[in-house]
């Protein structure tokens, strides 16, 4: 076994260890059905429904994110997860229900509308301009803007060094975890109050997936409030302050990540065990 294989099966070990003892502390956590929080939220839906033309994916779904807050969206796969984080970002058909951010009404919005309220969003696939430079991905990120802010730019290159390094490399020849990095910097170029993630650690090798959730964690550090659809639950809800669990387009669960991770019923039917 290479070094760095050794390092990946401790790092994995070591978060299973962390669920398994968050289980075996409140052998009776029971993961809560009340799906909204008390208090102000950045991010509010309410019974919301959508989907794609005429097939409603979505049904009465309620979530919220709190200013700063870092929230994960887990689910069997055809759960309406990515859905949820298209519809926020005005990419599905609003079906009834609303989206408010910073309590004003948003669903109807454009995307490029949408961007200048205040909300980023990084998609799971084709999320770079492969035939851009670093830079000139970057600068997309701004392109709302009548000049490209260069004070962010440096900000991104302090946050992901090797972009800096790469700059003028063409993003499509790039490795996967740094154009995951380009997709993420372009997405803060305009400092987003909310960072929407779809699937961020998905394509990524096993050694790159706990680096990509560090810097997650560390933009959130920052102030940026943070809802993520994630496919690899376990590490999304150790890591998360609140997870959501939807199944089949509908709310099922919602509690703090520790509490999911140990409700035994959560971690049978949704977590493998």
């Amino acid at each position: 076994m290479t070094a760095d294989a050794a390092a990946d099966d401790a790092e994995t070990t070591a978060a299973e260890t962390e669920a398994s003892e968050a289980g075996d502390s409140d052998a009776t956590a029971t993961a809560g059905t009340d799906h909204a929080i008390d208090g102000d939220a950045i991010l509010r839906l309410r019974d919301l429904d959508a989907g794609y033309g005429d097939l409603q994916i979505l049904s009465d779904v309620v979530l919220d994110v709190a200013d700063g807050e870092y929230v994960t969206v887990v689910g069997p796969n055809g759960a309406g997860k990515s859905t949820v984080m298209k519809t926020v970002f005005g990419l599905t058909t609003h079906m009834g229900g609303t989206v408010e951010f910073e309590g004003e009404p948003i669903h109807g919005l454009a995307p490029e509308q949408i961007i200048r309220e205040g909300v980023g969003f990084v998609p799971q696939n084709d999320n770079v301009f492969p035939g851009l430079s670093v830079r000139e991905n970057l600068e997309m990120g701004a392109y709302i803007l009548d000049e490209v802010p260069e004070d962010q730019i440096e900000t991104i290159y302090d946050r992901f060094p090797i972009l800096r390094e790469r700059s003028e490399q063409k993003a499509g020849t790039l490795s996967g975890g740094q154009r995951q990095m380009v997709a993420m910097g372009r997405a803060l170029m305009l400092d987003p109050d909310l960072l929407l993630l779809d699937e961020p650690s998905a394509g990524l090798a096993p050694d790159l997936v706990s680096d990509m959730f560090d810097r997650i964690d560390r933009i959130n550090d920052g102030g940026t409030a943070v809802l993520m659809v994630e496919q690899n639950a376990k590490e999304a809800l150790r890591r998360c302050d609140r997870g959501y669990v939807l199944v089949n387009g509908e709310n099922r669960y919602t509690d703090r990540g520790d509490v999911l991770l140990a409700d035994e019923g959560v971690r049978q039917d949704f977590l493998g065990g």
